[in-house]
C-alpha cells in the first residue's frame, strides 16, 4: 500500500493533480483602484468576485498562495446545504423567527445555488447532484435523523428519512440504522469548481493575482489600502476571505474560531463490479458519529473518504493509512485498492456551528467558519456579500453579523477536537 503519492506541482491534494483547469494568474504588480479588495481566493473569496462583478464592481482577488490551495482545495467535494450539528428549529429559536428564518433558507439553498453556478458557467467538475446521505450509526442517532429529515421537509426542502434497507440499497453498506438524504446535495471536485468560479469571475470583470500575499490592511480616507511584496491595492470595500489559513494577517480574528485538522484520502480507482454496488447512485455520505466517517467516488471512481485523528510523530503516514484501513472494515473490502493519495486540510470551526460575517471596521468584514459545509456555505455566501459590497447593510444579510468574540482560553481549546478523539470514538461504540 502506498502512503502518499503527490503528483502536482503545487503538493496539495488530489484535486490539484488531476484538475484538468491548469491556468496560473500573474502576481500583483504596482497599484490598483477598485471597489472590493478580496484576500483570498477560495469558493467564498472567487464566488464574492463572481457576483460582484456581475453587479458591476470593479474587484481584485489577492491569493497568497494560488487558487484553492487552503480548505477550499483540500476538502472531499462534498456539497451539503445544511448545517452541521444544527436543526432549523434550533436555529429559529435561538436566532428569533426573522433572522432564523432568512439564515435557514440561506442553508437550504446553497446547494442550488452551487450547481446552478455550475451549469450556467459551464464548468467541468465532475459534478453530481444526485443527493447527500446522513446514516445514523445508533438507534439514539436514528431518531434525529428522522426529526432532522421532518424538520428540513416542514420548509419544502427535498428530504426523506431513510430506512435500514433504504440505506443499504442507497449506499452498498451493511449496518446502518437508517438514515436520511437530502437530494439537492452533491458532489464535485472542489479545486475545478473554484477555477471555474475565477474563470467567470475574470469573464464578468474581476481582476485575480496569485502569490499576492496581502500584508497589511490599512485605512485610508476613503477606504483601504491592502499591501503586498509588489503593490498596493486601494478599495472602497475589503472583504477578508482567508477562513483558518489567515491568522498571520489578523490574529484577533484567528482566536474566534477553533482550526480543525482533517485527513483526507483516496484509494486507486475501484473494479467496476465493486463500483457498481457501492453508491450507485453517486451520492456522498457523512455518517452520524463523532468521529465521523464519509465515503464518496470521484469521476475516475477512486474512494474518498477522511477523519480528524490525533496528530503526533508520524501522522502524515500512520493516519492516513489508519484511514484506509477503517475504509476497507466499514465497506466489508478486503481487497480495497490500495490508497494512492492522502493530504490535509484545515476547516474553522466555531462553538454554534453557523457561519458569520465579522465586523473588523467600516467597509471591512470578514467571513468564514462553515464548519465543514464550505462548499455549499461558502458559495452563497459569496452571493449575499456581493450585495453589501453593492450598498446593502451588513445587518440585513442573512449571516450573523458581529465585532470579533475570541474564544476563551483559546490556546488551549484550539486543540480540544483532536485531543478528544479517544474519548469521541469510545462514546460512538457505547450508543
Amino acid at each position: 500500500m502506498n502512503a502518499m503519492i503527490r503528483q502536482d506541482v503545487h503538493g496539495v491534494s488530489l484535486w490539484h493533480a488531476v484538475s484538468r483547469n491548469r491556468r496560473d494568474r500573474g502576481t500583483l504588480q504596482g497599484g490598483l483602484d477598485v471597489d472590493l479588495a478580496i484576500v483570498g481566493g477560495g469558493f467564498s473569496g472567487l464566488s464574492t468576485a463572481l457576483h460582484a462583478a456581475e453587479k458591476g464592481l470593479s474587484v481584485a482577488v489577492l491569493e497568497a498562495e494560488f487558487l484553492a490551495w487552503g480548505a477550499t482545495g483540500r476538502n472531499a467535494g462534498f456539497v451539503v446545504p445544511n448545517f452541521a450539528k444544527r436543526d432549523p428549529d434550533d436555529i429559529i429559536a435561538e436566532l428569533g423567527p426573522e433572522r432564523g428564518g432568512r439564515l435557514v433558507d440561506f442553508a437550504a439553498g446553497s446547494a442550488d445555488l452551487v450547481f446552478g453556478l455550475i451549469k450556467r458557467h459551464g464548468i467541468e467538475c465532475d459534478a453530481v447532484q444526485n443527493g447527500w446521505i446522513q446514516p445514523a450509526h445508533s438507534s439514539a442517532a436514528l431518531e434525529k435523523t428522522r426529526s432532522r429529515a421532518a424538520k428540513w421537509a416542514a420548509r419544502g426542502r427535498p428530504t426523506v428519512a431513510l430506512d435500514a434497507m433504504a440505506v443499504t440499497e442507497l449506499t452498498g453498506i451493511d449496518g446502518y440504522s437508517g438514515g436520511w438524504m437530502d437530494n439537492s446535495g452533491g458532489v464535485l471536485n472542489p479545486v475545478e469548481y473554484a477555477r471555474g468560479l475565477a474563470d467567470a469571475a475574470e469573464k464578468a470583470g474581476a481582476r485575480i493575482f496569485e502569490q499576492t500575499r496581502v500584508t497589511s490592511i490599512d485605512r485610508t480616507p476613503d477606504g483601504w489600502a491592502l499591501k503586498t511584496a509588489s503593490g498596493t491595492v486601494r478599495a472602497g470595500k475589503v472583504l477578508v476571505a482567508t477562513n483558518a489559513y489567515g491568522g498571520e494577517l489578523n490574529p484577533t480574528l484567528a482566536r474566534t474560531y477553533i482550526p480543525l485538522k482533517v485527513f483526507q484520502i483516496a484509494t486507486a480507482p475501484l473494479s467496476r463490479a465493486i463500483r457498481a454496488r457501492l453508491l450507485p447512485g453517486g451520492q456522498g455520505v457523512g455518517d452520524t458519529r463523532r468521529n465521523l466517517f464519509t465515503c464518496r467516488f470521484d469521476g475516475q471512481n477512486r474512494l474518498i473518504s477522511g477523519g480528524m485523528h490525533v496528530v503526533g510523530a508520524g501522522a502524515e503516514t500512520r493516519v492516513p493509512q489508519t484511514i484506509w484501513r477503517r475504509l476497507a472494515r466499514h465497506l466489508d473490502l478486503p481487497d480495497l485498492p490500495p490508497l494512492a493519495y492522502s493530504w490535509t486540510g484545515v476547516a474553522a470551526v466555531v462553538p454554534d456551528f453557523l457561519p458569520r460575517l465579522i465586523d473588523l471596521g467600516p467597509g471591512l468584514i470578514a467571513g468564514f467558519a462553515c464548519n465543514g459545509r464550505g462548499i455549499a456555505m461558502t458559495t452563497a455566501m459569496g452571493k449575499v456579500l456581493a450585495d453589501w459590497a453593492s450598498g446593502t447593510d451588513a445587518r440585513d444579510l442573512p449571516l450573523p453579523f458581529a465585532a470579533p468574540s475570541p474564544i476563551p482560553l483559546h490556546s488551549l481549546v484550539r486543540y480540544a477536537p483532536n485531543m478528544l478523539l479517544p474519548w469521541s470514538i469510545l462514546r460512538d461504540r457505547l450508543d
